[in-house]
Order: C-alpha cells, then structure tokens, then sequence
C-alpha cells in the first residue's frame, strides 16, 4: 500500500503510538515513510504535535501538518473558533498523493474517529480516505465499550465501500481483566476485518531504540511486522 489512512475508534485510544510503530517497522524495512497530520488540535504553535511524536518515536520520517489550532476539539470547531480556515478532505487527498509520490508509505493519522469533521460542511477523514481510495487501518481500546465503537466504524466504512485493512489494539494492558481478553477474539467478529496487531500499554515512553526494535513485534504481516494473532490469543487464555 503507498497511503494508509490510520483512525480510532474515539480519542486515547493509541492512534499516534499505532501510527509511530507502523512507520518504525516500515522504516526498519527500508521503506521512506511521511506521516501527515491534516488536523492538530490543542497544541500551541511551540509544541510538539502528533506527527512530531510520531517522528521522535519512529525516527526519519518526513512530516506534514495541514492545520494547527490551538483548542482541545474537533477540527471543525476549532478552526471556527479560532477564526482559521478549516482543513478540507480535498486538500488532505491532495498533499497525500503528492507525498506519495516521494516515499514508499503514506500514513495519513485523523484526528479522533472517524466522523470527526474537519469542516462545517461535514468533510472527515472517511472523504479523504474515498478520495484517495486508500485502506484505512482502526485503532481501538482493548477493554469493556470498544466492541460497540469497533463496529460502528467498521460498519460506517463498508457503507461508504472503503477497504478496512483491519484491528490495531493501541494499548495492551499488562494485567487485561476479562473484557479485554474476550475482545480478542470478538473484535475481529463484529468489525469483520482482521486483528493486525497490539501495543503494550506505555510503548509511547520506550525508549526510541527499544520502541523502534519491538515496534515490528507488535504488528502482523500485513503491516510489515512480526505479530502472530494465534500465538499472542493462545497466551492470553483466550
């Protein structure tokens, strides 16, 4: 794949820690990886954003950020309130294909989930993502609540006949109750798509050397990395 649009299942959930191990596993392979951000929200202009830490994390990576605005919301509501232009599907395909042009892997990270709005005309990341017919790669929670989010956006991206490339858990916990473990093996059932992947709870504050060494550990084949579902359910009880 040149671009994979990455998005979860709400916010906290992983997104940018997911986005820095696909890039460090495509880097670790010898692929050149840009990771574009459209919308940063709740950051000041002095301060690290996503693609920033997805950078820090990752390694040499080209990053791109379309939009910044300065308060904790959706896109849309941001850039209103700041009295800035808001960032439009269009452009989003627009400076992904460009980048694509240049390097072997695009990975477009949204802003929250999917249907969050970029614009007051209803634009998100599931328009960027039909423009640019690109697989679009949902990080998900591991605990009790993430099956009913995990299929509502899995359902919103077969109605719209986009390519759900699959599941990424975005943080495993270190002692996973029970929810977390059944959700093993119903988070592929109910998205209908494969589970690719889980990061440990904290990967975010590995160091670089050991995130970007265990980074490919954590994702399945499809993703590039080393993860083996079957082995990682069987170890966990399930």
């Amino acid at each position: 794949m040149a671009v994979l649009v990455i998005t979860g299942t709400g916010t906290e959930v992983g997104k940018t820690v997911t986005t820095a191990a696909v890039a460090a596993t495509a880097l670790a392979a010898g692929r050149s990886v840009a990771v574009l951000k459209p919308a940063q929200t709740g950051v000041r202009p002095d301060e690290r954003g996503d693609a920033d830490e997805v950078a820090r994390l990752a390694g040499a990576v080209t990053t791109l950020e379309l939009a910044r605005y300065p308060e904790p919301l959706a896109p849309a509501t941001a850039a209103r309130r700041a009295s800035l232009p808001p960032v439009r599907p269009v452009a989003v395909a627009k400076a992904a294909a460009e980048l694509a042009t240049e390097h072997d892997l695009v990975l477009v990270e949204g802003a929250g989930g999917l249907l969050v709005r970029f614009d007051d005309e209803g634009g998100t990341l599931a328009d960027a993502a039909s423009l640019l017919d690109a697989p679009v790669l949902v990080v998900a929670s591991a605990g009790l609540g993430t099956l009913n989010t995990t299929e509502l956006t899995s359902r919103e991206l077969r109605r719209r006949g986009l390519d759900l490339a699959g599941i990424v858990i975005g943080s495993w916990p270190d002692s996973p109750d029970l929810a977390s473990r059944c959700n093993l093996a119903d988070l592929p059932l109910v998205a209908e798509a494969p589970l690719l992947g889980a990061l440990p709870a904290g990967a975010g504050a590995y160091p670089v050397a050991d995130f970007c060494a265990q980074a490919p550990g954590w994702l399945a084949s499809r993703l590039g990395g080393t993860w083996d579902g079957n082995a990682f359910i069987s170890a966990q009880g399930v």
